[in-house]
């Protein structure tokens, strides 16, 4: 038989309410166990004493009959130096994003890497061009007063064709 130190729920509709038992693994979560062993209580604040509370006797008892922790129970007895801390993966599979959600975060990427060297592109032509830019400045101020000085006949000419 194997066995397991897993949560059971209890508690109403979203009021939780965990009890920390020893089953047989082919048990249903609220099923049939053999010891109740701790309690957890998630709606009391992760700083409380009583949020977490383990009988550690029986758990060890019960870790040295070959009863092995769910992830979530290895967490807790982590915290009091019953078993070491276990190796949690960073994604599980129920927080893994979609494929086209990939596909969309993929060329975001090659979308940001690809302005990047447009921008770094453009940083080295400016960097060599500003002897260049020098008279095209100067150009553009000489063509400027021409015209606007276009732009101050236009009007003048919109009043004489109107006063004859």
């Amino acid at each position: 038989m194997a066995l397991k130190i897993r949560l059971s729920r209890g508690g109403a509709k979203k009021r939780p309410f965990y009890r920390i038992v020893v089953a047989d693994s082919r048990k249903p979560r609220d099923g049939r166990f053999i010891e109740r062993i701790g309690h957890y209580d998630p709606m009391l604040p992760k700083d409380d004493p009583k949020r977490v509370v383990l009988n550690e006797e029986r758990v060890r008892h019960w870790l040295g009959r070959g009863a092995q922790p769910s992830q979530r129970i290895a967490i807790f007895l982590s915290r009091v130096d019953i078993v070491p801390r276990p190796a949690i993966p960073e994604q599980t599979k129920q927080h893994l994003p979609r494929a086209k959600t990939l596909e969309r975060m993929k060329e975001a990427e090659e979308a940001a890497a690809a302005a990047a060297e447009a921008a770094k592109a453009e940083a080295e032509s400016a960097e060599a061009a500003p002897a260049e830019e020098a008279p095209a400045e100067e150009a553009a101020a000489e063509e400027a007063p021409a015209e606007e000085a276009a732009a101050e006949e236009t009007p003048a000419e919109e009043e004489e064709k109107k006063s004859e």
